[in-house]
């Protein structure tokens, strides 16, 4: 019988796993030039992943920050979240100082991601980081970045101290109603209106959130495109570079890691300049501001010698005696309490104590408010009259008045958490007593 034989062709050899590789990038700085370079960053990252058939590419995460040393990198977390997401296997980067300049902070990222089988590779010192070797290696070579860093910073706040020595104006980059054109500070028209609209509506009256309601309303845009509020209106009012000089050095950077910026309470020395750039408000508007926000701190809370003031002091008065109600504090609770009872008793005045938490909701529910704005308040509201239990008359500035009762709070909401404690102290020892 003849042999049948039947030739087989040789299969294709099994496709190997490709490997999903990513790039990370990063500038340290929102300059023209930077940008440019991060852009060229991407592509050539792009182009080196694609050429490659054995790697699959998984993308280019690029950050623009001001720093490495800081953790607001929003590219750097996505391309994390994207390593535990099992993404990526293989992240390219160019070099230790653009992957991190803290050396706890690479070496904990780099322990995570060996830990989900994720190997970084830095270009420049040609280390992987999930070799035998390579965490030994970014140990010494993330510490020697980290000190080259701590040095690169010291450099530079020598040279802004030395400015500021001079009386220079240094690291100034934003301020509402001037723009910097190389270097030098120039007014803008329409900021600096809007700024002298400020001090003036500051100092006939108007508090800060008022001013800042009117801002929204007039749709006048920050330097920053944030809101404008109270805060942000108080700011400006206590700048004194509005006024053409310049108190030098009031934060400096307490850490080169961080680059956070503390106030200067005593630790450098400050320098007043006088006539570093064109002024917007002259020198008795700017005073004149001043006290004003200083008679609205002391009605606001501000100690005044040795009793307190409070945004209600003066303001609430029962319509039974004619009197003012005063703050008072039990037990860690706060309220407010006509001063006749509290002082003669209720055979003097049968007034009922209004809790400062009501005082605060009620107050804003009539002015219209999510929270409690003091300034608004004092701008708004002449005073408060109790006619009555659980109601409460407001007199606004402009002669209009408004009516509203508030309900007592059940005797568990009242109760705080100190009350509670001392209850439980005092049922404990009262059982121990009958123990004996």
């Amino acid at each position: 019988m003849e042999r049948i034989i039947t030739k087989i062709p040789r299969s294709a050899p099994p496709l190997t796993n490709r490997l999903r590789v990513a790039a990370y990038a990063r500038v340290s700085s929102g300059k023209d030039a930077m940008l440019q370079s991060l852009a060229a960053q991407v592509s050539y990252y792009s182009g080196l992943i694609q050429r490659r058939p054995d790697w699959e590419y998984a993308g280019v995460y690029a950050d623009e920050a001001l720093t490495g040393t800081k953790d607001s990198r929003p590219e750097f977390r996505r391309m994390l979240a994207d390593c535990r997401d099992g993404k990526v296997d293989l992240i390219i980067t160019k070099s230790i100082s653009r992957f991190a300049r803290n050396t706890v902070t690479l070496l904990e990222t780099v322990r995570e991601l060996k830990l989900l089988g994720v190997d970084v590779y830095f270009e420049e010192q040609n280390i992987h980081s999930i070799s035998g070797d390579g965490e030994l290696m970014l140990t010494i070579l993330a510490s020697y970045a980290q000190e080259e860093s701590l040095s690169a910073s010291e450099n530079c706040k020598w040279r802004i101290r030395k400015r500021f020595e001079k009386g220079e104006l240094a690291s100034l980059r934003f301020m509402f109603g001037y723009r910097i054109v190389k270097g030098k500070v120039e007014i803008d028209p329409e900021q600096a209106s809007v700024v002298r609209m400020i001090f003036d509506d500051y100092i006939g009256g108007i508090g800060g959130g008022t001013i800042a309601q009117k801002l929204k309303e007039m749709n006048v845009a920050t330097v920053r495109n944030g809101d404008w509020n109270s805060e942000r209106v108080i700011a400006i009012l206590k700048n004194e570079k509005y006024t053409g000089n310049a108190l030098l050095q009031k934060k400096y950077v307490a850490d080169h890691l961080t680059k956070k910026r503390v106030w200067n309470k005593g630790s450098l020395p400050m320098y007043f300049a006088e006539g570093t750039h064109p002024a917007i408000i002259d020198m008795a508007s700017f005073e004149k501001a001043q006290t004003v926000m200083e008679r609205r701190r002391t009605l606001c809370g501000a100690k005044s010698g040795t009793s307190n003031r409070y945004p209600f002091s003066g303001i609430v008065r029962c319509e039974n005696c004619g009197k003012n109600y005063k703050r008072k504090v039990t037990a860690g609770r706060a309220a407010w309490q006509c001063s006749t009872f509290l002082k003669e008793g209720k055979a003097a005045c049968q007034a009922k104590q209004i809790p400062e938490t009501t005082l605060y909701a009620v107050s804003s529910e009539i002015l219209g408010l999510n929270e409690f704005d003091p300034d608004i308040f004092i701008d708004e509201i002449a005073e408060i009259r109790v006619p009555e239990f659980n109601k409460l008359l407001f007199v606004f500035r402009d002669g209009r008045t408004a009516e509203k009762v508030w309900q007592d709070r059940s005797r568990r909401e009242s109760w705080t958490d100190e009350m509670r404690r001392m209850a439980r102290e005092k049922a404990k020892g009262g059982r121990q007593d009958g123990k004996r």
